[in-house]
């Protein structure tokens, strides 16, 4: 009996454990799938917001969609501090109901944005934002992820989140694609008023989404918060002896840096990606919602195989050398997509006009005509009738370099930054972090949509190489600092 007793002692505490271990990554797997509903809340109206936005306001131009991509980052970006804090003194549910179902109640805002009789652009900008401040709760899960796994997880678990979030961008414009078949007209629920689209649907399919999320943080999360060697702690705002020592500020500001000029260059492909597509190959409203649709799915399936890879990469290599060599995968996508030879796009009325100016009442006869729709490269862009035209193998090649750098830079960005903050909370940090990505997502919109409608592709691309550039240089000038806080204290090694 007395043998019997002691077994069952023994065995107890290990039961216990297994029982932490099962709820810990059952509550890091709902992490995953918040990670994935928020990538999914973007992507899926992000090749569609452009004509939405002709169709209902035609004084919207592409300086203004810069603004209304850029407007749902700029929620993010206030939003993300204010939901790091929150979550590092009260259970993480709290914040991440609270902003889900403020991404909920915007997605729907967005489905309205055609009733007001003026001012509709406005009402697109002021939803976008609104959806961007509910998707601020991406600091919340990063800091739940890298507070519930251990130094050797860490790694894994990032991959993982980022896989996630790609295979938002896929299921994102993949159901965006196959919305568009709804057509720009769609049918009418005349009880509340809802035009049911290829530009509405994908918003309330979001909302849908945002409630099953809400459902599973609120049945399914559990607090869990594990030291570098994955023991259990039991506070959720634990310090340690460890984590008095100091963090690495000129790294943590370095990560910053880096993280935002990685969001700001993929803010910039993802806008122009439709623009310049209608702009380059004529393509029709419809036409580039579907195609850039399907490119963006393939470019998220891309993505998931470098996740794969990173994982092992990272192991054999070390996290720094991914990170470099994923900035340098970017460097030539976007070179190769400078435009070069002397084949022109197609200009808007071509066979219409003389020397590429048209009479205002040819042009208010055609805009008449509601079934025409213009295509090609517009007259207003003087530099459609002087810069070569961007080939479609061009734009391919440049969507499947970016595809391979972009996510190897996403989480090899984020997995540093987390093992570079150590044992302490991170939620404030990863709220800053996620700030520094939102005001790339921010600037990046308004920056390209200015410089490539004034100036056009081959000074916006320019310029985004010469960034990338910038960035290798960063590494390259602290890449001794960029290292886990443990190893910096010797604890553990490389």
């Amino acid at each position: 009996l007395a043998l019997a007793d002691a077994t069952s002692r023994s065995l107890a505490p290990v039961g216990r454990l297994d029982e932490d271990y099962k709820s810990r990554w059952r509550s890091i797997r709902v992490m995953y799938f918040t990670m994935f509903l928020s990538s999914v809340g973007f992507t899926i109206v992000i090749t569609s917001i452009w004509p939405y936005l002709q169709k209902i306001d035609d004084t919207a131009n592409a300086s203004f969609l810069g603004w209304v991509v850029a407007a749902y980052s700029l929620g993010q970006m206030v939003a993300s501090p204010i939901f790091g804090v929150w979550s590092n003194y009260r259970p993480r549910r709290e914040p991440l109901v609270c902003s889900i179902f403020i991404n909920v109640s915007a997605n729907i805002y967005y489905a309205y944005v055609y009733l007001p009789r003026t001012n509709n652009k406005f009402h697109m900008l002021i939803s976008r934002a609104f959806v961007g401040f509910g998707a601020g709760n991406v600091a919340v899960v990063r800091s739940y992820v890298a507070g519930a796994t251990s130094l050797k997880e860490r790694t894994s678990a990032m991959a993982n989140m980022s896989a996630c979030q790609a295979l938002g961008f896929i299921l994102g414009p993949a159901l965006q694609a196959c919305l568009s078949f709804i057509g720009e007209h769609g049918f009418t629920v005349s009880v509340i008023d809802l035009q049911l689209n290829m530009y509405t649907t994908p918003a309330l399919l979001a909302a849908a989404f945002g409630v099953i999320n809400i459902l599973l943080v609120v049945l399914v999360l559990r607090e869990h918060h594990v030291d570098d060697h994955g023991r259990q702690i039991q506070a959720i705002n634990y310090t340690s002896e460890e984590s008095e020592e100091t963090i690495d500020h000129v790294a943590v500001l370095t990560s910053n840096v880096l993280f935002f000029i990685v969001m700001f260059i993929f803010a910039v492909f993802e806008t122009i990606a439709t623009p310049l597509s209608m702009d380059m190959f004529a393509w029709t409203r419809k036409e580039a919602v579907l195609y850039n649709g399907i490119i963006i799915c393939c470019i998220g399936f891309e993505s998931i195989l470098v996740f794969l890879v990173v994982k092992v990469a990272s192991k054999r290599f070390g996290d720094r050398p991914v990170l470099l060599a994923g900035l340098a995968i970017i460097f030539c996508g976007f070179f190769i997509l400078l435009p070069w030879g002397n084949h022109y796009p197609k200009i808007q009325w071509a066979d219409l006009k003389n020397n590429s100016l048209v009479s205002q009442v040819s042009k208010a006869t055609i805009t008449s005509n509601s079934s025409l729709e213009p295509t090609g490269c517009p007259y207003e862009q003087t530099w459609c009738q002087y810069t070569p035209a961007i080939h479609l193998a061009q734009f391919i090649s440049a969507d499947i370099l970016i595809g391979v750098g972009y996510p190897a830079c996403n989480v090899m960005s984020y997995t540093l930054y987390s093992k570079i903050l150590g044992p302490k909370p991170q939620g404030v940090y990863m709220g800053w972090l996620t700030a520094s990505g939102s005001g790339a997502r921010t600037l990046g919109p308004v920056f390209v949509s200015h410089v490539y409608t004034i100036l056009g592709p081959r000074w916006a691309f320019s310029l985004i190489c010469a960034m990338v550039v910038g960035a290798i240089l960063l590494l390259s000038s602290v890449y001794h600092r960029l290292i886990a806080f443990s190893v910096r204290h010797g604890r553990t090694t490389e």
